[in-house]
């Protein structure tokens, strides 16, 4: 599991001494940093990769017509958006695109394939965690 350490040091000198250290430890539900703390070149992604959370999670549990039902948010809210991504990072914008694609397509088959919905999914997310890394 990847764990974020987010290291806060207050340098205020009060009779000498100093503030201690303070650390705190950050992830999500799916074991990652949550985008507050990095973004792409498209700017935040956070709210997209929430709705691919929420996708896995349905999956996981084998509920593909919600997970479904649920990407089709995914789908809107990137669509509605893309006037706004895709100027400033074309190239990543379709790498985006293109997994959406295909766990739209995965979970739309008929019937879908849990193997494939999990694998599509799977590689969905790891998308997003690229380009907050970037």
């Amino acid at each position: 599991m990847r764990t974020v350490i987010l290291a806060a040091v207050v340098a205020v000198i009060i009779g000498g001494t100093a503030a201690p250290l303070v650390l705190l430890a950050v992830q999500d539900s799916a074991g990652a940093a949550p985008s507050t703390f990095s973004r792409s070149s498209l700017g935040d992604l956070s709210k997209f990769r929430t709705i691919v959370v929420d996708v896995k999670a349905l999956a996981d549990r084998g509920d593909l017509p919600a997970a479904k039902a649920r990407i089709k948010d995914l789908e809107l809210s990137w669509d509605g958006a893309e006037a706004g991504l895709k100027p400033r990072a074309a190239a990543d914008w379709h790498i985006v695109d293109k997994a959406i694609d295909g766990a739209l397509e995965a979970l739309r088959a008929s019937p879908p394939e849990p193997a494939a919905c999990h694998r599509a999914v799977d590689e969905l997310l790891a998308v997003f965690d690229r380009m907050q890394a970037a």
